[in-house]
């Protein structure tokens, strides 16, 4: 990032260099873009492929062997061929925001994309934009949802092919908007975008370098798998986790509460889904995207474009299927906040393992960097490219800071504000009468043991409490962004489900005299 600090910079990550610069004021809308990037000395223009999937959890992979089951040959080669981030997050586990926070490299609280029902305020530059003025050509296919209701095409793209919300896996009447035309849907829609993001590549004439960013629906629910794939999983056999248990010691009251709720294993969608069949049908709707993303590597292959392309796999939050009682995201939870992150491009770097924590808000600079030019200082974000070979000696954060805004229509889940370090990670949440929770993920991966329950662990969440609002302070994150009721309110409870969940023993007090 660039080393120039502004008025108001600041250093994020406190690992020293240029890591985590941060200007609030060059993010603020400005009449005039300036899209304009120095180049970086002696780089070369790589062409991009981003592909991005909706609620794939970071271990839904068949080399991660999450389960007994679950091919994805592809996803497979490009952790062989090119780069694993084994510990890759998202900063907001919800659909719009993380997209507004991968386009911009802002965290939500800067972006103020907080929910999935608005779009990204005017005058915010997406990374794309700086790309199309460096002489890059530029698409975007696939699921927008930053907006509710809107497809209309968006700055930085040359070719423009979205759909409405959520779109629709089968062809539907609402259809597709391209370059501004409704235009028919005509098959399953992961097998659609493919065959339009193979259309625009052979278009290509080689003389610029190009940049895509493939938006699958797949796998957002409700999780319909391509008709050839049905059935696949039908006789494996699910492993349900173990904190999907009942009543574990030191969980706070809402987690309880919400296990019989919209996004609870109670009450899944105020409905009776068996959680095993749900990921069976997961796993079967990922395979259409793992089919495509071989259809395109070899398109490169014939044109002698792979190697010298970057390509960036990616989910856009994580998906609980039963942990801690849960279904969905939202929560700081590892499998609602970890995506697989998966990168190859062997005329840029090698293979690997990359074992530090990298997020979504580090795939603007990343892209720009692969493109030759600097990130601008008001990214919050870093370029994960020099982590690429085990450079232990590359500064980088030492912890990441999560947030989560509550939803009028989804209340279950309270205002979450997270710290995750390489060892603990601390939960404090906002306008409840509850625990926080806080974890040594070293012991503890799963998260089971909430060491607030007891005594003993009080200074430890006072620093990483103190460290959490310092971030927030330093970042203009200290105000909760508020925006107008929106959505139905998912508000239910199963009469014959689990009751409401007791207060912590420890908050009991008998009156002094």
């Amino acid at each position: 990032m660039s080393e120039g600090i502004g008025r108001r910079g600041v250093l994020l990550a406190g690992t020293g260099g240029a890591f985590g610069l941060y200007s609030f004021a060059t993010t603020a809308a400005s009449p005039e873009k300036r899209l304009a990037l120095p180049r970086r000395p002696g780089a070369t223009p790589h062409n991009i492929l981003v592909v991005l999937t909706d609620d794939h959890r970071y271990d839904a992979m068949g080399f991660m062997k999450a389960q007994t089951f679950g091919d994805t040959p592809t996803l497979d080669r490009l952790a062989q061929e090119g780069v694993h981030f084994r510990n890759a997050f998202v900063t907001t586990a919800l659909c719009s925001p993380s997209r507004a926070t991968i386009f911009t490299g802002l965290y939500a609280h800067q972006h103020r994309v907080i929910d999935n029902n608005h779009p990204i305020p005017h005058g915010l530059i997406y990374y794309p934009e700086y790309l199309q003025a460096a002489g890059y050509e530029t698409a975007f296919i696939g699921k927008w949802h930053m907006g509710i209701e809107t497809d209309a095409p968006q700055p930085g793209f040359d070719r423009w092919v979205s759909f409405k919300g959520q779109g629709h896996y089968l062809p539907h009447p609402d259809g597709l908007n391209v370059d501004g035309r409704k235009v028919a849907q005509t098959s399953y829609i992961t097998d659609e975008l493919t065959n339009r993001a193979i259309d625009w590549i052979e278009q290509r004439d080689g003389k610029r370098p190009w940049m895509m960013h493939l938006a699958h629906k797949a796998v957002h629910s409700e999780f319909l798998p391509a008709p050839r794939h049905r059935g696949r999983y039908d006789k494996e056999v699910f492993r349900y986790p173990e904190s999907m248990k009942q009543g574990v010691s030191g969980r706070p009251m809402w987690v309880e509460n919400q296990r019989n709720s919209w996004h609870g294993v109670a009450y899944p969608y105020h409905g009776a889904l068996d959680i095993g069949d749900y990921y069976k049908r997961y796993m079967e709707t990922l395979l259409s995207v793992d089919e495509g993303i071989a259809r395109i590597m070899e398109l490169l292959h014939k044109r002698g474009e792979l190697d010298r392309t970057l390509i960036l796999y990616m989910g856009d939050n994580g998906f609980m299927f039963g942990e801690h009682g849960l279904i969905d995201k939202r929560a700081a939870y590892e499998e609602s906040m970890r995506i697989p992150m998966l990168m190859r491009c062997p005329s840029l770097f090698g293979s690997g393992v990359v074992e530090q924590v990298v997020a979504n808000i580090d795939v603007a600079p990343t892209m720009l960097a692969a493109a030759g030019l600097e990130a601008p200082a008001g990214m919050a974000g870093a370029n994960m490219l020099p982590l690429i070979g085990g450079a232990a000696s590359v500064p980088w954060r030492k912890e990441l800071l999560y947030e989560y805004y509550w939803e009028q229509n989804f209340p279950q889940t309270p205002t979450v504000h997270a710290l995750r370090e390489d060892r603990y990670k601390y939960m404090h949440f906002h306008g409840i009468w509850d625990l926080n929770e806080l974890y040594d993920l070293a012991a503890d991966p799963r998260e089971n043991d909430n060491l607030l329950a007891r005594p003993g662990h009080e200074d430890l969440a006072e620093r990483m409490s103190a460290r959490l609002f310092c971030l927030l302070q330093t970042t203009d994150g200290m105000q909760i962004p508020l925006s107008p009721d929106a959505g139905e309110r998912n508000e239910l409870r199963d009469p014959r489900g689990p009751g409401m969940a007791p207060f912590p023993s420890h908050f009991f007090r008998t009156p002094t005299q």
